[in-house]
């Protein structure tokens, strides 16, 4: 629930961008206003370091649920408050600024809460099933976007397109707030992960949140460096598909608002249900071959999909549900491969501060990017090549991680190097 909140945000303001350019940025020219708003978007990652540096090490020390119960509030808040600020027309300047006030304090939060969830549901899976329990995870996520798409289109069918403009596209940033107390309720009945549990009881918890951070930095630089290569790729691809596409798919291909929703609801679905069944495949051959499928794919495919995407709502749909099949098999693998890259003392900071950092760097930054890269070349297929340098760039860093799926994330040793690994696929009897 707190992983659809924090994508739902994201989904609401990505499928409403158009409306969001004309609240806050009405400056006459279209392009401008977009661009505009896609920078505000990639605003709120920049505080996503800091909540992963500041709410990472808390989670080492004083445990997973407290900083998770703390995030969703921020997060609920801060969607539900972007509902409520008025226009450029009303407050002038003042709009923008609280926009991106409120993206802000959004991105804090999230960089606590992305770690700390998937931090959270890989400590209580089982280490056999971890890959399948993992996955729910992202299946968060994707329900977060879909539910986003679905509640914008709905809108978009019920209203004129003045009312939606006017004040329909506020209504599903207020829904981020009930959202967010039923999450913060669920949390609330939670104890934390046995994982850490079991940290406490044998007194191996940091002193103190300061010490984790130099622990974390001096002795496991190369895990930071190693899960930053990979979130370059997944991120690239992520904000690619999900966030940058529905802008993509109106103003480069050319589909109607209605198209690019429909589109992207059918192919998120179709990921959703995908997920689970990727999840238990990577439990029974590994982490690492899908991800090598995942990368090889997607390098393969990028031009001739979005070749595919620029003729017609029909194959745009192709286009679109290869790279999100393969995309899958990096989604539903996350935490089970990320947090099992870090021991239990250092966990939660390793992946949030690592995850967060890079994702400011290369992800959120993605639908900007790729505005700047098809204005540079003149293509529309510019995007392609962007995933295409972050899939190269993932497949460096994979060679260098260990293989973690069965292997056990107790205890202060590196999973899979220091702890007992069950065989993969083993044999029917």
């Amino acid at each position: 629930m707190g992983n659809m909140t924090e994508w739902f945000d994201y989904g609401v303001y990505a499928y409403a961008a158009t409306y969001i350019a004309g609240a806050f940025f009405p400056s006459g020219d279209d392009a401008a206003a977009t661009l505009n708003t896609l920078l505000v978007f990639a605003v709120s990652f920049l505080l996503r370091p800091v909540g992963g540096l500041v709410l990472g090490p808390i989670g080492d020390r004083f445990g997973r649920r407290r900083v998770l119960a703390t995030t969703i509030v921020l997060m609920a808040a801060s969607t539900f408050c972007v509902g409520l600020v008025p226009s450029y027309d009303q407050i002038g300047i003042l709009a923008p600024i609280l926009l991106v006030v409120l993206r802000v304090v959004q991105g804090f939060s999230t960089g606590g809460e992305y770690g700390g969830a998937a931090t959270f549901m890989a400590e209580y899976a089982p280490d056999r099933r971890r890959g399948f329990f993992g996955s729910f995870l992202e299946f968060g996520t994707l329900a977060g976007f879909t539910l986003a798409a679905l509640i914008v289109l709905i809108f978009e069918l019920v209203l004129s397109p003045d009312a939606m403009a006017s004040w329909g596209w506020r209504i599903p940033f207020l829904l981020g707030g009930p959202l967010g107390l039923v999450g913060l309720y669920l949390r609330n009945q939670l104890e934390d992960t046995p994982v850490f549990r079991d940290l406490e009881e044998n007194d191996q918890v940091e002193d103190n949140a300061t010490s984790a951070l130099k622990d974390l930095v001096s002795t496991y630089w190369k895990q930071l460096l190693t899960l930053g290569g990979l979130v370059i790729a997944l991120n690239v691809c992520n904000y690619t598909l999900l966030a940058y596409m529905p802008t993509y798919l109106e103003q480069k291909i050319g589909l109607s608002a209605r198209e690019s929703l429909v589109l992207l609801i059918i192919g998120q679905t179709v990921m959703m249900l995908l997920i689970p069944f990727s999840g238990r495949l990577s439990d029974r051959f590994g982490r690492k071959p899908a991800w090598w499928t995942s990368l090889i794919g997607l390098f393969i495919v990028a031009i001739p999909a979005f070749q595919l995407m620029g003729k017609g709502f029909a194959l745009a749909l192709v286009g679109f549900a290869v790279m999100g099949v393969l995309y899958v098999l990096q989604l539903s693998t996350i935490s089970a491969t990320f947090p099992a890259m870090f021991p239990t003392h250092v966990r939660f900071a390793g992946f949030a501060i690592s995850y967060n950092v890079f994702t400011a760097l290369f992800g959120g930054t993605a639908p900007a990017v790729n505005e700047k890269l098809i204005a540079i070349t003149g293509t529309s297929i510019a995007p392609a090549y962007a995933m295409m340098v972050a899939c190269l760039v993932g497949m460096v860093a994979l060679v260098f991680v260990p293989e973690t799926a069965r292997a056990s994330i107790r205890g202060t040793g590196l999973p899979g190097i220091d702890t007992e690994q069950k065989d993969l696929a083993p044999k029917q009897a």
